[in-house]
């Protein structure tokens, strides 16, 4: 059994298991995802210093375009995570929501949530001035999600959810409303 088969395993025996373990887990969950993402920032910040890399962009433009990038993202996320506690349910997949969710952003792409925090990292990247943020770090960590969801979230809901989640994969893109459902 590989890796990615072994935590599908691990995360579908937590997301059916006692609300009690699930609410254990979430907490972890949570700061596993956030020092994660506060990872990539850092990194990018340590590069741009050794690299003594400057930043193109005169600073009205970047603020100009990191504050509505900010802001949408917040606001993506946290339309995202209303929607999953409005049914009982977290965004963390040890403490998921017991039914498939597809109201609000949810209509749109199946990841909404990592949709604002891409913008939230991109938006960071131009205040900040990082152009590493900006050029490798967030489309890296684009990548390391796109990856993770393909071999372990997208298994696990379709052990845990069947057919319902099979046929709103057919219909909904992943990350970006009007692109092709992959």
């Amino acid at each position: 059994m590989t890796i990615p088969e072994r935590l599908v395993n691990v995360i579908y025996r937590a997301a059916i298991g006692t609300k009690k373990t699930r609410n254990l887990l979430t907490p972890v969950g949570v700061l596993v995802f956030g020092l994660f993402t506060a990872l990539f920032v850092i990194l990018a910040v340590l590069l741009d210093g050794m690299l003594a890399l400057r930043w193109p962009i005169p600073i009205t433009v970047s603020k100009l375009i990191s504050l509505p990038m900010m802001l949408i993202g917040i606001a993506v996320t946290g339309w995202s995570v209303f929607h999953f506690l409005k049914v009982k349910g977290t965004p963390v997949p040890f403490n998921p929501p017991p039914r498939l969710v597809e109201s609000g952003p949810y209509r749109f792409a199946r990841n909404p949530m990592l949709t604002g925090v891409f913008l939230l990292l991109f938006g960071i990247g131009f205040a900040i001035k990082s152009p590493s943020l900006v050029l490798v770090f967030t489309p890296l960590y684009i990548f390391v999600n796109f990856w993770e969801l393909k071999k372990i979230e997208e298994p696990e809901l379709i052990k845990r959810l069947g057919e319902d989640y099979l046929a709103y994969r057919r219909r909904t893109p992943m990350f970006f409303p009007g692109t092709s459902p992959r």
